[in-house]
């Protein structure tokens, strides 16, 4: 379905580390698909999830009593980043563990949304957090047979943040060097999407332009900042906020461009093989998710210590307060997917003549999610239309 000849994705962990090769392996296969890619961050299976404290609950925990599921284990995906919040410290609180009651959780941290993307057609996870480009991109590769989205997670945590010296102002950008994740990404999509909104003229493929837009790793954008290769970036937390502790300035936080100021960031998806044998597992998993963002809601201090944690675990470093403090501060973890922000994201890549437009009907299925919510006297969520007739 995309007109691109491909996109780079980042295949290192996120301590710059080993290097990833089935990412890398991941890469080609969507290369080869025309697709665009997503950010994320580094790779690495763990035989279960991370340990939790004893005793760790959440509001409207169904109180699960060890009685094994239908399956013996569900493998979840997910980055080790502060977006994907709900697995980080549902994990880390037992949350999920204790809705599966004795099927196990196996975990595997990706770097790419490629990579969740292929492990998930390989069987090798059945469910997974992940940004919206890679979800699109997997739906429509397998022209809507590989996966649905089956619940939200997060809203927000996007900025962009540049050199005070050299950018005054919105209507400062030209020629100056913007810097977003990757071509292709959910970042790299908005701000082509914002300049071309601007009358601002940019080569989606190259980046030049009236503003260059530089792909660069997450990583080392800070790096790239403070030697002047960039005067600014579109990034997500908490890069933006470590930009920021480096003298920069936040410009536009992108959830200002949005109705209510909400729009998907990260999604829950399963494998349309392991939802239709195994929809109480997937339930299981919902119900860990709504119970996790209840428990973040009410318990913020814990569930950002909680985050940080899992982080440090899986990048070996964990994040200073000076940046945890204000990348946390600007997510908004909830249940709702916001489907008509995905339609709109989908059309920005249109826009920015990175996708033809797709065919997204049937790209999600929030039947159990809605299940889960009215149990918990919540009403349904919308699926703007895109949902499983």
């Amino acid at each position: 379905m995309a007109v691109n000849p491909g996109f780079p994705h980042t295949s290192e962990r996120p301590d710059g580390g080993r290097i990833r090769r089935a990412a890398a392996a991941a890469a080609a296969v969507i290369t080869a698909a025309g697709l665009l890619s997503a950010c994320g961050y580094g790779s690495k299976a763990n035989d279960s999830a991370p340990a939790a404290p004893a005793g760790g609950t959440a509001a409207g925990s169904s109180g699960a009593s060890g009685a094994k599921l239908s399956a013996d284990t569900v493998r979840i995906g997910y980055f080790a980043n502060l977006t994907h919040g709900t697995p980080l410290v549902g994990l880390q609180e037992g949350i999920f563990q204790k809705e599966l009651g004795a099927t196990q959780v196996k975990t595997q941290v990706f770097n790419a949304g490629p990579a969740e993307i292929e492990a998930l057609n390989a069987g090798s996870i059945d469910i997974g957090w992940i940004g919206p480009s890679p979800a699109i991109n997997g739906y429509t590769k397998s022209e809507g047979k590989s996966l649905k989205i089956i619940g939200g997670s997060a809203s927000g945590g996007v900025k962009l943040v540049v050199n005070p010296d050299k950018v005054a102002s919105l209507d400062d950008l030209k020629g100056k060097k913007i810097a977003t994740p990757q071509l292709g990404n959910t970042q790299d999509v908005a701000l082509l999407n914002y300049l071309a909104g601007k009358g601002y003229k940019v080569d989606a493929q190259s980046g030049a332009g009236d503003v260059s837009v530089v792909r660069t790793d997450n990583k080392v954008t800070p790096d790239a900042y403070k030697q002047g290769s960039v005067d600014g970036a579109w990034v997500p937390e908490p890069t933006a906020s470590k930009l920021v502790t480096l003298g920069a300035k936040v410009l536009l936080n992108e959830k200002d461009l949005w109705p209510d100021k909400k729009f998907v960031i990260t999604n829950i998806i399963v494998s349309q093989k392991f939802l239709k044998e195994h929809p109480d597992v997937v339930e299981a998993v919902l119900r860990g998710s709504v119970n996790t963002n209840a428990f973040i809601k009410a318990n913020p201090d814990k569930a950002k210590a909680d985050a940080n944690e899992a982080i440090k675990k899986e990048a070996g470093n964990a994040l200073e307060p000076a940046v945890l403090d204000p990348a946390w501060q600007d997510i908004d973890f909830l249940d709702d997917p916001l489907a008509t922000t995905l339609q709109a994201e989908a059309d920005h890549a249109v826009t920015a003549g990175l996708l033809k437009k797709p065919n997204l009907n049937g790209i999600y299925d929030l039947t159990l999610l809605d299940k889960v919510l009215a149990a918990q006297g919540q009403g349904a969520v919308a699926d703007a239309g895109l949902g499983t007739k």
